[in-house]
């Protein structure tokens, strides 16, 4: 197993070592991009219809400022890869989609103690909404 682990609807793929330049660091030249919680989307407004990936951190896995950040992207207009990475847990996937990300990338450690099924038991996210089930 590689250093890290992304996740997916469809299951668990080795970590595709895609590089992204911190915030501070983005140039006019740079297709991907890493944010962190404190960091203001605003400032990547000019940037978006270049950028093929943004990676958003999340240093704790009850920190829920990329969720957010996630919303907002998809808001401004961003259709590339946004991809969580960092210290998210299986049971916060289905958030992770609802709110714009198209993959979740953990360190092989939290793949071990999460294994694939806990992680495949919320793919159905949009099976999961309880305001539908209330609905109907």
């Amino acid at each position: 197993m590689s250093d890290t682990v992304l996740v997916t609807d469809a299951g668990f793929q080795p970590g595709d070592g895609a590089a992204a330049v911190p915030l501070a660091d983005l140039t006019a030249d740079a297709t991907a991009v890493e944010i962190g919680p404190s960091d203001d989307t605003a400032a990547l407004a000019a940037h978006l219809p270049r950028l093929r990936l943004i990676r958003v951190r999340f240093p704790a896995f009850n920190d829920g400022r990329g969720f957010t950040h996630a919303r907002r992207l998809r808001a401004m207009g961003y259709t590339g890869v946004l991809r969580a990475s960092g210290h998210v847990l299986a049971d916060q996937y289905v958030m992770a989609r609802r709110s714009g990300f198209d993959a979740v990338e953990i360190t092989a450690t939290l793949a071990a103690r999460q294994p694939e099924p806990q992680w495949q038991a919320r793919a159905d996210w949009r099976a999961h909404d309880y305001q539908s089930r209330l609905r109907g």
